[in-house]
């Protein structure tokens, strides 16, 4: 079924400018088009200076390309008069939730935003408390905000854009700073938001494991689409995303040199029990065999 399409880009340009006298212009995104379906939860990968950020960011209307068009739910950024409506329809949250952390207490930070668009009080408290228990941070809401571990400062973080009621969150590599199981809170609270409410999910991620649980991956190199399928099609390309500078999932990577080996395995595993399931059925043959 073909999704709608919620955020667009076409043949977008972007450059920054150095702080260099006089300025040297850095192309950063060299005419990449790309669109993102209503519900669709998108991974998006490169390394650093890829392109990738500022692509979440002209998305967000915190960039404005040079040339081509970026369109959020049919309403193009470049129009002053759609910036509040596109900050409502697609919230962004950064690697680091202290950048978005401005008040003591975690449901009054949550709260921040609807206070300052003038929300019925009524409706801020329905809002907040819904957030809260979305992200499951609801028991925390009268908390300080810096006691709180790494990933539950991020979920308060998404806690609070979740608030502004937006059809699509765009996570600038949420985990970046997060332990092992702070990384697994933030995802399921991901995957949860997708699943449940139908919100449009683009990560940006240097995990692949993050990755290969979206429904499609993109690879941005040099300002450029590489690479765009589902997390089986991009995985099974173990030499190609090598090439680029990414590695795959350690699963993935096991398979492959497995199968250099020559042992007879699929290419498109992915997760650690798809592994575990092929191993299995490759030593049953061996020692039916034997």
């Amino acid at each position: 079924m073909q999704l709608q399409v919620f955020l667009n880009a076409d043949d977008v340009r972007f450059s920054y400018l150095s702080d260099d006298e006089p300025p040297v212009k850095n192309e950063v995104l060299k005419g990449v088009s790309l669109a993102v379906g209503k519900g669709e939860f998108v991974a998006v990968l490169g390394h650093n200076g890829s392109g990738k950020s500022t692509l979440a960011k002209c998305f967000n209307a915190i960039n404005l390309p040079e040339s081509g068009t970026v369109t959020v739910n049919g309403m193009d950024t470049a129009d002053d008069e759609n910036l509040l409506n596109i900050r409502k329809s697609a919230g962004m949250v950064f690697q680091n939730p202290d950048n978005q952390i401005v008040a003591t207490i975690v449901e009054e930070d949550v709260a921040f935003a609807l206070e300052n668009l003038g929300v019925e009080p009524e409706e801020i408290r329905r809002r907040v408390d819904e957030s809260l228990k979305l992200v499951d941070m609801y028991d925390y809401r009268m908390h300080a905000p810096h006691k709180l571990s790494g990933g539950q400062k991020q979920r308060v973080a998404i806690a609070g854009i979740l608030a502004m009621d937006p059809e699509c969150i765009l996570l600038d590599e949420p985990t970046a700073m997060l332990d092992p199981r702070g990384r697994a809170e933030v995802m399921n609270t991901i995957k949860l938001l997708n699943k449940t409410k139908g919100t449009t999910i683009v990560l940006i991620t240097h995990y692949m494991e993050e990755a290969a649980q979206a429904d499609r991956v993109v690879v941005i190199d040099g300002g450029e689409v590489m690479l765009d399928g589902t997390p089986k099609e991009i995985f099974s390309q173990v030499e190609t995303m090598k090439n680029l500078g990414l590695d795959v999932p350690q699963v993935t990577e096991l398979v492959w040199r497995l199968r250099k080996d020559g042992f007879d395995l699929p290419a498109d595993i992915i997760s650690e029990d798809e592994c575990v399931e092929a191993l299995a059925g490759l030593l049953g043959k061996r020692s039916a065999q034997i």
